[in-house]
């Protein structure tokens, strides 16, 4: 059995898509030298049989059964037991050859993407880098597969063109001019199928693409009626493809007609010239089929050059999209800095938390604190709210403690500080999963968590309780339910810094308040930042921020700010407006919060 290798896939070169195929074939260099040999010496012994059956047929015909004979006869018999022996081991070598080249380029794909994050997405479609690992990593394999097979063929060639010159050099040289001759011609066709399988693998992108917007976005098209447009688009892109794969067929069954066609004709031309050597007595019977049988047996390795040929082009063409995604650089930190480890080169990160301040907006995050930032424009909080967690390194700077993100490894970063977007992203899996992404396997702590995020209704709704299925994106469970259980994950992570982007806006007010009250709670003594203008969270918060303009306006707790704007003070005012719009002008959140506790 193959086992699938572990830790870093490597570090290719990606100057060109022959470099890439190049690093990959050197990096199953073991395994593909020993196919090769295989594979050489089962064509060499495929090879050697018609010529060991024209002397057997030359020692029959003037000595009858001869110690010759009986010895050809068993050389016949080891030639055999060679190849199957050859053959089997060989073909298990070119098996792990494929899946071994095909997997690490899969894993190359998918440990690169893991860390490029959202840079990938914003470089090129979804669907590129799906049909990357579908499709272009097993061209990569299949031609690993049958380098050995190519390999072999060549060297068996060769050895073929000794012996018929050995023999005659008039058919020797046919054949070592006629087949390379033969194999030009089958070349001529590889630039148009390379230019055509590389607009059919675009055409097949854009479609996988298109294929998986659509049904991520199938049930607002149905609310506002649209999913006849795009399931026409889709069709559309889809004639587009069968018309492009059609152009390919094309080439590759002309490609195909003529390695039978070609190979024949040169077969019949070279034991026509034999046949004609032997009515004038320069070969011998013997000799005459053994030519017959190794010009015949030469069709295989042009068929196996051609093969070879065909699959390399569309390896190389998906080797350039292969390189396109590997080359896109991650958002925040370099590829180096998130697969190595803290070798104390660069300054350590501060030990417990730390002041976080926001050069740009002039905000400054207190340790230990629940800070809530309020803005008329959310986006504006929002991008804040990324900037903590350092998830992009053009956004300007923010140091913890005086030492600026930018020189903290990321994986550090990424370990002590979380930021939980807007938009809850779920996954394939079992609840457990869902949650306990960092793998502590702490069960009770999976409760604590889905309680304070106030998700016991998602628990119950599963037969299984926490190994219940959680279907694609969530799509099972309702807006709120995916909010809270990604806010009860992001919980999970038990980071030093939490940074919550909107976490109650798809609930009603009174699970708001509950998830307000536990969350103050649960994070006791621990840095969180909350991006709202509800005043039910606002209302437990220490530090309340107003931003306009992307820069801090005033701060105060949610209570001490309302009573300066009813005192006439006009940043306050400016903060209760904001609150306002946000819906909250006339409640008291502390009263409803200790009325729904109570019930």
């Amino acid at each position: 059995m193959l086992r699938s290798p572990q830790g870093h896939p490597g570090h290719p070169p990606l100057t060109s898509p022959l470099a890439l195929l190049g690093w990959i074939a050197g990096r199953q260099r073991g395994v593909l030298t020993g196919a090769v040999a295989l594979a050489t010496v089962n064509a060499l012994a495929y090879a050697a049989i018609p010529f060991v059956l024209g002397a057997a047929l030359d020692a029959g015909l003037e000595g009858g059964l001869t110690r010759g004979l009986l010895t050809a006869c068993v050389l016949l018999l080891a030639i055999g037991v060679v190849q199957a022996l050859a053959d089997a081991l060989g073909h298990i070598g070119e098996i792990w050859g494929w899946l071994g080249s095909a997997f690490r380029v899969s894993r190359l794909v998918g440990h690169h993407v893991t860390r490029t994050g959202s840079a990938v997405a914003s470089d090129m479609p979804t669907g590129e880098v799906v049909s990357t690992v579908a499709s272009d990593a097993f061209h990569v394999g299949n031609t690993a597969e049958l380098l050995p097979r190519f390999v072999g063929s060549v060297v068996a060639f060769l050895a073929v063109a000794v012996v018929l010159l050995q023999y005659s050099a008039t058919l020797g040289l046919a054949v070592l001019v006629g087949l390379p001759v033969t194999m030009a011609v089958l070349a001529l066709l590889v630039k148009p199928l390379h230019a055509r399988q590389a607009a059919h693998r675009e055409a097949t992108g854009r479609l996988t693409t298109l294929g998986s917007d659509t049904v991520s976005g199938l049930r607002v098209l149905r609310g506002i009626g649209g999913e006849d447009v795009f399931a026409a688009r889709y069709a559309a892109q889809s004639q587009v493809v069968r018309a492009a794969g059609v152009r390919v067929a094309a080439v590759s069954s002309l490609l195909e007609a003529l390695q039978i066609l070609l190979p024949g004709l040169f077969v019949a031309g070279v034991v026509w010239l034999g046949a004609r050597l032997a009515l004038t007595g320069e070969v011998t019977a013997g000799q005459l089929v053994a030519f017959y049988g190794a010009t015949a047996l030469l069709a295989q390795p042009l068929r196996a050059a051609t093969q070879f040929i065909t699959m390399f082009t569309r390896a190389r063409v998906g080797a350039r999209k292969i390189v396109k995604v590997l080359a896109v650089a991650p958002a925040a930190g370099t590829l180096a800095e998130s697969e190595a480890a803290d070798d104390g080169a660069t300054p350590a990160v501060p030990a417990g938390d730390g002041l976080l301040v926001d050069t740009t907006s002039g905000v400054r995050v207190r340790p230990g604190r629940l800070t809530a930032l309020v803005s008329a424009r959310p986006d504006e909080a929002a991008e804040l709210a990324r900037r903590l967690g350092r998830l992009d390194d053009a956004a300007p700077e923010v140091t913890v403690d005086g030492v600026p993100l930018r020189d903290l490894p990321v994986a550090r970063v990424r370990e002590r500080i979380v930021v939980a977007d807007a938009t809850p992203q779920l996954f394939t899996g079992t609840l457990r999963e869902e949650l306990d992404v960092r793998d502590r396997g702490d069960e009770d702590a999976l409760y604590e968590a889905l309680a304070v995020a106030d998700a016991a209704d998602v628990l119950d709704s599963m037969p299984e309780r926490l190994d219940g299925e959680i279907t694609e994106k969530g799509r099972s469970l309702s807006g709120g339910q995916r909010q809270r259980v990604a806010l009860a994950r992001a919980l999970l992570t038990g980071a030093e810094t939490l940074v919550l982007v909107e976490p109650t806006s798809a609930v009603d007010a009174h699970t708001e308040a509950r998830i307000a009250a536990r969350l103050r709670a649960a994070r006791h003594g621990r840095t969180t930042v909350v991006v709202t203008a509800s005043p039910l969270v606002l209302e437990h918060a220490d530090d309340v921020v107003l931003l306009v303009g992307g820069a801090e306006r005033t701060r105060g707790r949610h209570r001490d700010l309302l009573a300066r704007a009813a005192a006439g003070d006009p940043d306050a005012r400016a903060y209760r407006d904001v609150v306002a719009r946000a819906g909250g002008d006339g409640e008291n959140p502390a009263e409803l919060v200790h009325a729904e506790e109570a019930r």
